[in-house]
This record gives C-alpha cells, sequence and structure tokens, in this order.
C-alpha cells in the first residue's frame, strides 16, 4: 500500500552517502532538493555544502537542483556551487524529474534523487522510475510543530522499517 512512498535507501544527511561508491556502481547523477535536505529551509549554502558538491563533482557525478522554489532562491543558494538546476519543478510530477535527466544527459538507471520528503521528493522519483535516498529533514529533532505531513511521513516510515525486501535497494551507499 505505501510502497509507492519507500525511498530506496533512508539515512541521516546528505554526508552519510558514499558518492564514490554510487559512482561505482553506475550512477552518473544526483538530484538534490535544497531546504531541509541539504540546508535549513530558505537558508544560504554553506562552507561544508560548497566542499560536499566539490567532493561529488570529482568523483564524476552530475548534479542538479530540483526544486519548487523560485529562481531566486535557487540562484542564491547556487552562487558557490554553480551546478544545474530546474526551478517551480512541480515535484511530484515525474516530468521534472525526466527533464532532469535530459539536461544532464544521462538514463533513468543512472541516476539518484535524494530529498528530505517523502510525498514530493520520493514519491516523484518514484513514478519518474528512478532511485531514491530519503535523508531526515534538517530540524527532524527538534520539538516544534512540523506540519500535519511530517507525522504522516512517519507513519509511512514506520511501514518502510518493517518491510525488509524495500530497504537497502540500493545495497551499502550511506552510513
Amino acid at each position: 500500500m505505501f510502497k509507492k512512498y519507500y525511498p530506496y535507501e533512508y539515512t541521516e544527511d546528505v554526508f552519510c552517502i558514499d558518492y564514490a561508491e554510487l559512482y561505482r556502481r553506475g550512477y552518473r547523477a544526483i538530484l538534490f532538493d535544497i531546504d531541509n535536505t541539504l540546508v535549513a529551509h530558505g537558508a544560504d549554502s554553506t562552507e561544508e555544502i560548497d566542499e560536499l558538491f566539490r567532493k561529488i563533482h570529482a568523483t564524476g557525478l552530475k548534479t542538479l537542483l530540483l526544486s519548487n522554489n523560485n529562481v531566486q532562491r535557487i540562484q542564491r543558494f547556487n552562487q558557490n556551487i554553480g551546478t544545474a538546476y530546474i526551478q517551480e519543478a512541480g515535484k511530484p510530477n515525474p516530468s521534472c524529474y525526466l527533464k532532469a535527466l535530459e539536461m544532464l544527459g544521462v538514463e533513468k538507471q543512472e541516476a539518484i534523487v535524494v530529498g528530505d520528503q517523502i510525498f514530493t521528493d520520493i514519491y516523484g522519483a518514484n513514478r519518474a522510475g528512478l532511485a531514491s535516498i530519503l535523508v531526515k529533514y534538517i530540524g527532524f529533532y527538534k520539538r516544534e510543530w512540523k506540519g500535519y505531513t511530517r507525522y504522516i511521513e512517519k507513519a509511512v516510515l514506520f511501514c518502510y522499517s518493517l518491510s525488509g525486501k524495500n530497504r537497502h535497494r540500493l545495497g551499502k551507499v550511506t552510513q
């Protein structure tokens, strides 16, 4: 029932992903969400994120920021990274994921989506036929109102945790 919402992997954050291993396994591109995946909502990029993108690019992986944000937000975040992007993407519509693949010149089996939201990032990736890694959203451990969607996501993640065959579909690529 919930399988269409299950990520291939689930990990703490973007720093727990072994990008070199993904490249060795034939992946050539990563589509990233920005807010609450790479930085807190609305924040600019950090030195750590800028360095992470340099390391990812050094492995040979291409990157693209796939965001429902407007162009000003993405350009502000992207000023030190300089990667491709799609603004106002319309996630979870699969067409934006397929447009990203076309922009990067890769096939479905060569790309992975990394995001913090099940009902946009992961569901959209699954609809487009792409592998995905769900990261805990920045602020995951804070005791503040997060909206109804985050509580529904917790129920989906509980079912995911019980579903052995749907977990770790990428193999050992996260810590």
